[in-house]
């Protein structure tokens, strides 16, 4: 038979040519309904800054590390000077709230609300080209990049968190509750009016109100405070905050601490030791505010992410601030500790500088507001709170309703 009138298939071997049968020819292979076809990797989604160096983790960056820790110690001295002259402008004669360190919490507040929504003023360490990115997802990158930069953890640990004062909030409560907040248009060596449990009460609760629903409603107005002046907010240059703001800020904040201290042993009013102020009114706060500052940042650091419903290391160092006030207090109202002018001083250093550092409203309110659920945020605030006026409970009324208060030389 010729080979052009057969209809089988051919295989070209070796240059011949073999007929193939049908049994021969293999089945056509059918896709397999259950296996999915390989498909092409998707492009990944870069979050990363977009900066002109990348931003490592602050244990990485010895460097970081050091300008973290500058920003920290300028921004608490003067977050300290502010709460301390905010105090004393509202102080006075006829004021409508008594607690002094209310409109300071609330004023941290607002600034940290604003810090945390802003979206300008850090852009250029994070990157402008993310358009292509989800807006949830490019709010999210830029949040987690704000984490890292050292003058952004200045401007919310430091400043705001030492312009409030978690610490004093809790005193007032006591001293509400014990019938001695400080009055101004009383007389500082007079006893307080009389009044009975229940009015007392009542003034614990005034105060925790007011504290806690005005410093919340403060960090929200600050927050659309951000967002109202979105496109009036400048943009800090990256050359600028990391090449010069930066080095400078390593000569300030430690030369600023420096210089306290030198200013607490030789005070400028030192040739009368009786009229003595500068030391107890500002001096020795702001030489011990850095240190209660650093703790309260360290203490974030290592614990916060420990539980994520509740911020440990933040209510670890609200309590422990609480607590060493409490103790300071009453070391100050004794009558042999705290006759010294000096001692006295020094007592209240520590609580205004070390004790208000230490302890904050603005990040605990941030920390209220952000916490996944509800129930989180009461069962947070409801325990710092109980926590912190049991402390004082035991420490300050111990001594107050057996032998009580004497009035301090300072």
């Amino acid at each position: 038979m010729p080979l052009h009138d057969c209809d089988h298939d051919y295989e070209h071997k070796e240059g011949t040519s073999m007929p193939l049968s049908e049994s021969t020819v293999p089945p056509p292979i059918e896709p397999d309904p259950h296996q999915r076809t390989p498909q092409p990797p998707e492009p990944e989604l870069d979050l990363q800054p977009k900066t002109k160096e990348t931003i490592k983790p602050l244990s990485q960056h010895p460097s970081t590390h050091l300008y973290t820790l500058s920003y920290l110690i300028f921004f608490a001295v003067f977050g300290t000077l502010a709460r301390l002259g905010l105090q004393s402008l509202t102080f006075y004669t006829g004021a409508p709230i008594v607690t002094g360190v209310l409109w300071a919490n609330a004023s941290g507040s607002l600034l940290m609300g604003f810090f945390l929504e802003d979206k300008n003023l850090f852009r250029e360490e994070w990157g402008e080209n993310q358009e292509t990115i989800d807006e949830h997802e490019r709010l999210k990158a830029h949040k987690a990049t704000k984490k890292t930069i050292p003058l952004y953890i200045g401007l919310t640990t430091g400043f705001c968190g030492c312009f409030t004062s978690f610490s004093s909030f809790i005193r007032d409560v006591f001293l509400a509750l014990a019938n001695d907040l400080p009055d101004p248009s009383r007389d500082p060596f007079s006893g307080p009016v009389s009044r009975n449990g229940g009015y007392s009460f009542m003034a614990l609760i005034a105060i925790l109100l007011i504290t806690v629903s005005l410093s919340l409603a403060a960090l929200v107005a600050g927050a659309h405070l951000a967002l109202a002046c979105d496109r009036f907010t400048p943009v800090l240059p990256f050359v600028f905050t990391r090449r010069i703001l930066d080095p400078i800020m390593v000569i300030l904040g430690w030369g600023c601490w420096l210089g306290a201290v030198f200013m607490a042993i030789w005070p400028p009013d030192r040739h009368n030791l009786e009229t003595e102020t500068w030391r107890g009114a500002a001096i020795f706060a702001i030489v011990f505010a850095p240190l209660g500052c650093l703790l309260r940042f360290y203490l974030s650091l290592f614990l916060n992410a420990k539980l994520p419903s509740f911020p440990l290391g933040t209510f670890a160092a609200n309590i422990l601030g609480t607590g060493i006030l409490g103790m300071c207090y009453d070391l100050q109202h004794i009558s042999g500790i705290g006759t010294s002018v000096v001692s006295c001083q020094v007592l209240q250093g520590v609580m205004d500088g070390f004790c208000g550092s230490l302890t904050t409203i603005s990040t605990w309110v941030a920390e209220l507001n952000g916490l996944g659920k509800r129930r989180y945020a009461y069962f947070y605030g409801t325990v710092s709170v109980g926590v912190g006026l049991g402390l004082l409970v035991v420490t300050m009324g111990s001594l107050l309703w057996t032998r009580g208060f004497d009035t301090p030389v300072c």
